[in-house]
């Protein structure tokens, strides 16, 4: 019963979200004008026409899914390593991605070559840390997983410095550096056309799955007496999460802070259990990222990069929830 309300206040906020997104902006739409457009209607001025299907409605649907998808992936790192702390970010996978992307961008390839190389970066990332993590058993896991991605990042970091130090500073340079500070600003029918596969097919076996993210909680050996192959489930998790993160920074660019703050705001309403956990987070993601996106492009005469607001909402909210776990 507690779940309902929940259910429909966030099924409303999801809703206003996108209505704010569809109107808001240097041309305004009304109710009326977005009823009118989405049944085929003329608009009475056919720049509206322009401005609704090919910029707001791209955009838009982008902020839905890969808000929806880092934190998705924020919640399955965290489950799955049983880390309240792993995020594509802390864990180092968005620089991962990002020195793939760049390493794309640098050599004029296109956006399927840049996913692809994005979703390597990535993946090397996870088996950098995984490997180096076996290393350090002595040590406490948890800090140990932290501070390796911190290093495996920075060092990821440092290649995409390389990179752009070897880019041409008038076409390539300033692509790579406004792209690595995310935003949905360039999105196009046709970016969504090759990321949107991407990441559904990363979302649908953690969504299918999720329930067993459950058991990945357990030690190793309580999980395989109940016969789980954690191995095969582990790998099944990082690849996917890791085609979640990949595919949202190629197209976006690095937005942070989503993956790691939304679980912790979602496990205060639905618990630890991944099997409501991760519904949540993923809703809770697309409207974060959706409103975000919205006030990038309307608060200020020249818009924000969306990964800069992401981190100045996110880290002081995330000290606050740190403060709030403190006195309880």
């Amino acid at each position: 019963m507690k779940c309902v309300p929940v259910t429909a206040i966030i099924g409303l906020l999801l809703l206003s979200g996108m209505i704010l997104a569809l109107s808001a902006g240097k041309y305004p739409l009304g109710l009326s004008d977005i009823s009118q457009l989405l049944t085929g209607n003329p608009p009475h001025d056919p720049r509206l026409s322009i401005v609704f299907w090919q910029i707001r409605m791209p955009r838009m649907l982008a902020a839905l899914l890969i808000g929806a998808g880092l934190a998705a992936a924020g919640t399955t790192y965290q489950g799955m390593f049983r880390n309240p702390l792993v995020s594509p970010d802390i864990l180092g996978v968005s620089a991962g991605a990002g020195m793939g992307a760049s390493v794309a961008i640098l050599l004029g390839l296109s956006m399927l070559y840049i996913q692809g190389l994005a979703f390597v970066g990535g993946l090397l990332v996870v088996a950098l840390v995984c490997v180096i993590a076996r290393f350090t058993r002595r040590q406490d896991p948890v800090l140990s997983l932290v501070l390796i991605g911190i290093a495996i990042g920075t060092l990821f970091g440092a290649m995409i410095s390389l990179i752009k130090v070897l880019a041409d500073p008038y076409t390539e340079l300033p692509s790579i550096t406004f792209w690595l500070l995310g935003g949905l600003n360039t999105i196009t029918i046709n970016d969504l056309q090759v990321a949107a596969p991407l990441t559904l097919l990363g979302l649908l076996p953690l969504w299918l799955l999720r329930w067993r993210m459950n058991l990945l909680s357990l030690p190793d050996e309580e999980a395989s007496a109940m016969g789980v192959n954690v191995t095969r489930l582990r790998v099944i998790f990082i690849v996917s999460a890791t085609l979640v993160t990949a595919s949202a920074v190629a197209i976006a660019g690095i937005i942070g802070w989503v993956g790691l703050v939304v679980p912790h705001i979602c496990r205060i309403i639905t618990g630890a259990n991944n099997r409501q956990l991760l519904p949540m987070s993923m809703a809770v993601g697309a409207i974060l990222l959706l409103v975000t996106d919205t006030l990038a492009r309307t608060v200020s005469s020249v818009e924000l990069p969306l990964g800069i607001l992401t981190a100045m909402i996110g880290a002081p909210f995330f000290l606050l929830l740190l403060m709030r776990r403190e006195r309880l």
